[in-house]
């Protein structure tokens, strides 16, 4: 007892450990502490037998109620797959219009569509669907071969100028740079531009009306708003497909370029496709 120290002003032994002139308390662990330390040691062991926890050389103990991550989670996938199954047979059997008057469907269309839209469309017309130079925005109004859900089925099916499928949209501009002098393509132009904007040299556009009557009318419409029955685009809305300026207009009908898309039904199957349809359509630019 001698050798115990005790603090002077609380009155209780300390532990004997002493640092710079401090000494430790030698207060004990309150009782609510220590029983609860205790509890988790009990509740340790009753998990590690209740639970697989202990590893073996090759395994690990099953623990008493046979509980398995895995397998739980392999029961969920199975669950979700045959969940899966069960709407795709439905779309399948449906056409696209009734798909999307199913709420249920829909949704489960869109998400559909959407994942297969990432892995196969999103490297041309970007991954929100805004497109760029010479591939369509698909968030907009603006619709070569029509935007209402059937059409918008028929073109991923079938594609744009795909010779593998017999049912492709097929329509190509002619190269006016055979046919017209290089001042009427200028003015043809001059034109083109004046409906949304205002031409470089406005003296052109008269003559360029003309013009555009006698060789571009028969596709575009006397009104140059387009004809969809043969993909033939909107000239009056300010949406450019191959570049909105004067001279890349001029280059347009000069040379036209002419993209090809994809028949999607061979590679994706006709499941797939309507997903795709359905989610396009519920972009927001869909008729």
């Amino acid at each position: 007892m001698a050798d115990k120290h005790v603090d002077e002003l609380s009155g209780v032994e300390t532990t004997g450990h002493e640092w710079d002139g401090i000494r430790e308390l030698n207060n004990p662990m309150p009782r609510w502490w220590v029983w609860t330390f205790y509890a988790t040691i009990l509740w340790a062991v009753g998990y590690a037998i209740a639970y697989p926890s202990i590893p073996l050389i090759t395994d690990t103990t099953k623990g008493w109620l046979g509980y398995s991550s895995r397998a739980e989670f392999t029961a969920e996938v199975d669950s979700a797959a045959t969940l899966q199954t069960t709407f795709l047979e439905q779309i399948a059997a449906k056409p696209v219009t009734e798909i999307d008057a199913d709420p249920t469907l829909r949704t489960f269309a869109i998400a559909g569509g959407a994942s297969a839209f990432k892995v196969n469309c999103s490297t041309c017309h970007g991954s929100g669907a805004a497109g760029g130079p010479g591939f369509p925005n698909l968030n907009d109004d603006d619709w070569l071969w029509g935007g209402n859900l059937d059409a918008i089925y028929h073109t991923i099916a079938h594609g744009i100028r795909d010779d593998s499928d017999a049912d492709t949209h097929f329509s190509e501009m002619p190269a006016f740079a055979g046919v017209l002098e290089p001042e009427q393509i200028r003015e043809t132009a001059a034109y083109v531009v004046s409906l949304t904007g205002t031409p470089s040299n406005p003296a052109l556009v008269e003559a360029g009306k003309q013009l555009f009557v006698d060789n571009c009318a028969s596709c575009h419409g006397e009104d140059a708003k387009g004809n969809r029955e043969m993909g033939a685009p909107n000239l009056a809305d300010a949406i450019w497909l191959k570049g909105k300026s004067e001279e890349a207009i001029i280059r347009q009908i000069s040379t036209p370029r002419h993209g090809v898309m994809p028949a999607w039904t061979a590679r994706l199957g006709d499941t797939t496709v309507k997903q795709l349809a359905i989610f396009v359509h519920s972009l927001g630019g869909g008729e």
